[in-house]
């Protein structure tokens, strides 16, 4: 089965305390019970748990579209949300664009954690998400992204990837999976 880690994509209070952010929050909080249940299951088996936050400079390139300036390095705004604290021992890692991957030490950190299957958990599904399983993929790790975990700003686009990935010939590097299975997969 090998060692597993999870990873919490942007759930941050700039995402998920206001509607500024292309309307997300609403979805978002929602996963905030399951999130935590994760979380404390992986905890209580020793599972690194990552959190991998938007953090980005005023002016970032990530602006030039339609994205507003948001989770700006050092601000409150940038910080994991209360609900889902990180504790003593969990990592956090500072991102720039939407793959928790790119241009970050995260691969190094996996390995040196011997970690096989990362669990991508978070917001948005169709973007960082989706972005942070599949980079894990040509990193070498197998990827779960965990269903009730994770969430776009319409339930419909949400399904739809999943929908749409849980199809492909990715599998069994890449695996959608409910809860409840992946729970019942990680526990000894």
């Amino acid at each position: 089965m090998g060692k597993h880690a999870v990873i919490v994509v942007d759930m941050l209070k700039d995402n998920l305390e206001s509607e500024e952010h292309f309307g997300i929050a609403q979805e978002g909080r929602k996963i905030i019970p399951r999130i935590r249940e994760l979380l404390e299951t992986a905890r209580t088996l020793g599972m690194p748990v990552i959190y991998a936050c938007d953090s980005f400079l005023p002016g970032d390139f990530i602006f030039k579209g339609r994205m507003k300036p948001h989770s700006l390095r050092g601000t409150e705004g940038a910080k994991v949300i209360d609900e889902l604290a990180p504790r003593p021992g969990d990592l956090i890692l500072e991102k720039r664009r939407m793959s928790s991957f790119f241009k970050t030490d995260l691969d190094l950190t996996l390995n040196t954690l011997g970690v096989e299957t990362i669990l991508v958990t978070g917001i948005a599904t169709p973007v960082c998400v989706l972005l942070t399983a599949m980079d894990g993929i040509s990193y070498g790790f197998k990827a779960v992204i965990v269903e009730e975990c994770t969430a776009a700003h319409k339930p419909e686009i949400h399904r739809a990837t999943l929908d749409l990935y849980c199809k492909t010939g990715m599998y069994p590097l890449l695996r959608i999976m409910k809860l409840d299975e992946i729970l019942a997969e990680i526990k000894p």
